[in-house]
């Protein structure tokens, strides 16, 4: 918010303007100038211009389920390419996210892991996917009639902690009360990880009550090391120990992501 203070202020516009864009963006899901009747006419342009650029573009939707799932292809400024998926379900509607525009984590059954690693996204990158969903709902765009999200998972393309601070922001944006934020509970953000041991712990002792979801896939180092390179850094050991640590220092229960892959790991042993 500071800083979207500063941002107005060089625009020779009183700082609390930035507070009334961010009420229009989070608050009533709108970027288009001319929904912001309560900020000057001649400042409007400009101000959204400079606090709200286009920064994803959607190049091409599929949708299952009637209507109901919808994935969302996006081309960012730079022509990098990243999806998002918004899934309702009866209760609540889920938004799956993406962290960065690839993956370096290099898992050999993930596409997006055999890519490679094009670039982290920013917290707004981030953001912005949820918040296209989230005004998709309220225009009653989605099969359904109108909604809101109320569930985040960081389950997209990319590492969420291999892009830490980033997604730290984006998990803040999402969370902070509107006009800071979009007001999502934290309680409803999931943050997915193949195991970055350090960046486990790092994240419990931030205070945010946001679940974590271990991608585990094998049960055992011989086969974890081939299935999810990164074991080779931090044994199974290692990320079932953060992720008790975690659990213990948040209070908030994790979860383990498996992926059975005939013949692979789907053994009755494993």
């Amino acid at each position: 918010v500071p800083e979207r203070r500063s941002a107005a202020a060089e625009l020779g516009q009183q700082p609390f303007r930035a507070d009334q864009l961010s009420r229009h963006y989070f608050g009533r899901l709108t970027d288009d100038p001319a929904d912001m009747t309560d900020l000057p006419a001649g400042a409007r342009g400009a101000l959204a211009g400079a606090l709200l650029p286009r920064l994803l573009t959607a190049e091409r939707e599929l949708s299952c389920d009637q209507g109901q799932t919808v994935k969302t292809l996006w081309r960012a400024f730079d022509g990098v390419y990243i999806e998002s998926v918004l899934m309702r379900y009866p209760g609540r509607v889920t938004m799956c996210v993406s962290s960065q525009a690839g993956c370096g984590m290099a898992c050999p059954f993930c596409a997006t892991g055999q890519a490679g690693l094009t670039r982290n996204l920013s917290a707004a990158e981030i953001v912005t996917q949820v918040v296209a969903g989230a005004r998709a709902l309220a225009r009653g765009e989605v099969a359904g009639g109108p909604g809101r999200v109320s569930n985040i998972v960081f389950m997209g393309m990319g590492e969420p902690l291999a892009n830490y601070a980033q997604v730290l922001r984006a998990v803040r944006a999402m969370t902070d009360p509107v006009p800071g934020g979009l007001g999502i509970s934290r309680r409803s953000v999931t943050v997915s990880t193949v195991g970055l041991v350090p960046a486990i712990g790092r994240l419990a002792a931030e205070g945010l009550p946001v679940r974590l979801a271990v991608s585990l896939h094998a049960p055992d180092d011989g086969l974890r090391d081939e299935l999810v390179p990164v074991n080779q850094r931090w044994k199974v050991a290692e990320v079932l120990d953060a992720a008790w640590a975690y659990a213990a220092a948040t209070g908030r229960r994790g979860s383990i992501e498996y992926a059975l892959i005939r013949d692979v790991n789907d053994q009755p042993s494993r």
